[in-house]
């Protein structure tokens, strides 16, 4: 066999397909592994940074005084940069307010999205106690990322049965056309099977790369596969323990990168390139992974800092910390909400409002008299990089 004939094994077969009255080349992907199979050898050191990378992450969240805490807010950031990626313009404070029941800067439609995203992977998460990582998983999760807005037409939870594609204006001038619905069963299969296999010997994080490549290669849904696709990865990670927190999320990294996260995808489906992807993939992971690490780093750092501040300058340190404590959970907060979730009466709430705004810990973002709601700002800052929304027609 030459080496042209080996690479050829790693290249797809195209079907042609009627739709809409024209005639189209399907792309069919081969099944994984990939033959000849991945050289890993040149790709040990950017494997060993970001198992490192990992491996930090999950030291750092043992150390936060409330990791649920983090996890919360962090599987929000994503849930916003995933959804940003597929055109929404929400931001993350937008999300926050919305689910705090404070005013909501953005079209409800587009906060639903990403509260539907949040709502299918916590629902991922939970249910890998007592399913594996498989086709009916990914499924369910897909119905609750489309459950209401504009996905609701869009066959949530059901696997795809018509042609479709991806940019371009009709399958005749598409950058891309994925299999035909007749090919799916087939596609899928094998890569549920991959998902489990073991023989293959690969590193996980290694996996994991195949294997966001082939779902969205294969585009099983009418909507909502980069979403999926994404959080695919996380989850294959936590299946194999090389995270014990679901903390690693690559839609900031891909929406930083997106023409090259692009072009990688098309050189796998055109020219089997499968390494340069590995490359780009696990670049991605050790720099969300540090970002992340970062980032709790300093919010635990934030959250000492301002306690010892209210400690030492507040008359009514027991009560302010009460509302800080709060506030960590909840960044953005009415007097209300206040009153009825730490069960301090509303004179108290408010005078330690005021504390928090002269300490310059929270600030009142509504100039409004009544109905005031009053954010964690510094703690915002640190959450809030890299989510402003892309620019329209990205």
């Amino acid at each position: 066999m030459t080496a042209t004939d080996s690479v050829n094994l790693r290249l797809g077969r195209f079907v042609e397909t009627p739709v809409a009255g024209e005639t189209v080349r399907a792309f069919v992907p081969p099944p994984l592994p990939p033959i000849p199979p991945i050289d890993v050898l040149p790709l040990l050191e950017r494997l060993s940074l970001a198992e490192r990378a990992l491996g930090r992450l999950d030291g750092v969240t043992m150390l936060l005084p409330r990791q649920e805490l983090f996890l919360y807010m962090y599987v929000r950031k994503e849930a916003v940069l995933s959804s940003q990626i597929e055109g929404t313009q929400s931001t993350l404070s937008d999300l926050l307010r919305f689910e705090t029941e404070a005013q909501a800067g953005q079209p409800i439609d587009d906060i639903r999205e990403v509260s539907n995203y949040v709502d299918a992977m916590m629902y991922g998460l939970e249910r890998l106690n007592d399913l594996p990582l498989s086709l009916r998983l990914i499924r369910e999760m897909h119905a609750r990322l489309l459950q209401s807005g504009r996905g609701g037409t869009k066959s949530p939870g059901e696997f795809r049965r018509s042609q479709n594609w991806i940019g371009g204006t009709r399958p005749g001038n598409a950058l891309f056309v994925p299999p035909p619905a007749t090919e799916l069963a087939s596609c899928l299969g094998a890569l549920e099977q991959f998902m489990h296999e073991d023989h293959s010997r690969l590193p996980a994080l290694i996996k994991a790369g195949l294997i966001h490549v082939q779902f969205e290669t294969i585009h099983p849904f009418l909507d909502g596969n980069g979403r999926i696709g994404r959080l695919l990865v996380t989850l294959f990670l936590c299946v194999h323990g090389v995270l014990r927190k679901p903390l690693l999320y690559l839609s900031l990294y891909l929406k930083s990168h997106r023409a090259d996260y692009y072009r990688l995808l098309q050189e796998v489906r055109e020219h089997g390139a499968w390494e340069a992807w590995l490359e780009f993939f696990l670049d991605g992971v050790a720099e969300t992974a540090n970002q992340a690490f970062e980032a709790a780093t300093r919010i635990v750092g934030l959250f000492k800092e301002d306690r010892e501040l209210i400690t030492e300058r507040s008359e009514r340190a027991g009560s302010v910390l009460r509302v800080h404590e709060f506030i960590q959970q909840n960044p953005f907060a009415t007097a209300n909400l206040l009153v009825s979730r730490t069960g301090l009466s509303a004179p108290t709430i408010n005078a330690a409002l005021a504390d928090l705004e002269q300490l310059g810990i929270v600030e009142e973002v509504t100039g409004r008299r009544r109905g005031r709601v009053f954010a964690y700002r510094r703690y915002l800052a640190i959450l809030n990089e890299g989510t402003d929304p892309l620019p329209s027609g990205t």
